[in-house]
């Protein structure tokens, strides 16, 4: 029996933040953000795990504060990400996002936290878009939320992440308010202000929203470092939105034999024309990009090359070795991400997650 949904939906979180939200605290290219760059003490790190055909990244502040935006695949069973977790003794994150309820997404999130609960110092509070989805794999997600008693919050465009540490900004940019319910279109964007650096994350979002983004907030979408919505696919990292956020540096988190040929052509092309530096996870392996918020310097677990014309290249020849065409966006595989919901299908609490009773906001 489906119990009751689990989420506390905020208005604004920066009650919970106790500090301004909204598009003023976002940063550009030109350092026009939340903080200055006399505000900045330390090193932000943005650890883009390769956790293959899925997106995982852990962003570790310069108090130690950290973000985990994403968890990898559901059938690794969050064992890539945890053992990453492990190797940098990361023993509690403070705040875990899931950008959408996609198996490829939140696949991690069950075992992660029940990890983090059980042999660590816990999960502070998780996020998301508050868009139900109707697999097994999100079932299990708010299942360990229940069982954890871990504080879930709704987000929405203008709420900032509640964090200690005043020199970083993260301020969410979609899903808007009322958006509806389409999954990867309500997907959480987010957007980090370090000092003159700044970054952004866009999960699964499509060209539609890219769109509405880019009208929205203009050439305030500028990021020094863009990671590349929907793994790289066309459907994604439309021209508009790229002018708008006019990155130096883009991260492609997928496989090198992504059976979906991702990144696709398209996009490298996109990157090439634009002459953006970029690294992807089916090459690099892991990517860490450290910033003390004026400059910023990319570490990877592999060598490869980082101009896009190259990469494509490399795409070419390991999608000639696996001697089959790509998947057409949309098409499913017989090892495609996501599973029917154990629960018959039907969406979690009847297509919307009430309030939990008396919590605390």
């Amino acid at each position: 029996m489906r119990r009751a949904a689990l989420v506390v939906a905020v208005a604004g979180l920066l009650v919970l933040a106790g500090c301004s939200s909204g598009i003023d605290d976002i940063g550009g290219p030109d350092g026009t953000d939340g903080s200055s760059p006399s505000d900045v003490s330390g090193d932000l790190e943005i650890h883009h795990i390769d956790v293959g055909q899925a997106d995982s990244t852990l962003i570790v502040t310069p108090s130690n504060e950290t973000i985990l935006i994403d968890t990898g695949d559901y059938r690794d069973d969050g064992a890539t990400v945890i053992d990453y977790l492990r190797a940098h003794d990361i023993e509690r994150v403070d705040h875990l996002v899931a950008t959408h309820g996609h198996a490829d997404h939140i696949g991690g999130h069950p075992e992660v936290i029940e990890y983090l609960e059980e042999e660590g110092d816990g999960v502070g509070a998780a996020y998301d878009s508050g868009v139900p989805h109707t697999t097994a794999t999100y079932d299990s997600y708010l299942d360990a939320i229940e069982e954890y008693d871990v504080r879930l919050f709704e987000v929405a465009a203008g709420d900032t992440l509640p964090l200690e540490d005043e020199s970083l900004a993260a301020t969410v940019l979609n899903p808007p308010e009322n958006g509806g319910d389409d999954v990867d279109a309500n997907g959480v964007v987010l957007a980090l202000a370090f000092g003159d650096f700044s970054y952004l994350t866009t999960g699964d979002i499509e060209a539609g929203t890219e769109r509405r983004l880019a009208e929205e907030y203009g050439d305030e979408l500028g990021a020094d470092a863009y990671q590349a919505g929907h793994h790289g696919s066309s459907t994604s990292s439309s021209g508009p939105f790229l002018d708008a956020v006019d990155p130096n540096t883009a991260i492609v988190s997928s496989a090198l034999d992504s059976r979906y040929g991702h990144p696709h052509d398209e996009v490298l092309q996109a990157f090439a024309d634009r002459g953006i530096e970029t690294y992807w996870t089916g090459v690099h392996g892991d990517i860490v990009l450290t910033t003390d918020g004026t400059e910023s310097a990319i570490e990877t677990e592999r060598d490869g090359p980082t101009d896009p014309d190259a990469l494509l290249e490399r795409k070419r020849e390991a999608q000639s070795a696996l001697e089959r065409p790509p998947l057409e966006e949309g098409e499913r595989s017989p090892t495609a991400v996501d599973r029917p919901s154990i629960d018959g299908g039907e969406p979690p609490g009847d297509g919307g997650r009430p309030a939990i009773a008396g919590a605390d906001v």
